[in-house]
């Protein structure tokens, strides 16, 4: 059992984490911050990349999703896919572009541990750019 679930495993299924996606891509896209209360539990953790210090509690993934975005107008195109599902935890891999023409883009898996309720109490990304290197040793080396 998943202690982060307090005892009680949320059995997700992929049409819960697909409309869960679906609101989480919305909330970037909404003014202000209150949607996320509606997407994360209070004491969610939110790690933006496997070797980030976790932000946990709601007010303080606030503070760095409104420091991250440019704002709910921010251009951007957002695909995800379903990669797992099981119990309380669910995988996706996701793409984003921003910009129109595209000036950024990132490929990303997503893991996901939900509450009983379907909000996400612990959310992990694992980015990755087209620029940055994906082996420990430089090319040519």
């Amino acid at each position: 059992m998943n202690p982060r679930s307090n005892g009680k495993l949320a059995l997700m299924d992929r049409k819960q984490v697909t409309d869960w996606l679906t609101a989480y891509e919305h909330a970037w896209r909404t003014p202000g911050t209150e949607a996320l209360a509606k997407i994360f539990t209070e004491q969610a953790s939110y790690l933006q990349g496997p070797y980030r210090e976790p932000v946990i509690g709601l007010p303080a993934i606030a503070r760095m999703w409104e420091d991250e975005r440019e704002g709910p107008g921010e251009v951007f195109q957002m695909t995800a896919e379903i990669v797992a599902v099981e119990g309380d935890t669910a995988v996706a891999r996701v793409e984003v572009r921003y910009g129109d023409p595209v000036d950024q883009e990132y490929r990303d898996l997503w893991i996901m541990r939900f509450a009983e309720d379907g909000r996400c109490n612990s959310f992990e990304e694992w980015p990755f750019w087209p620029t940055e290197t994906t082996t420990a040793r430089p090319a040519g080396s």
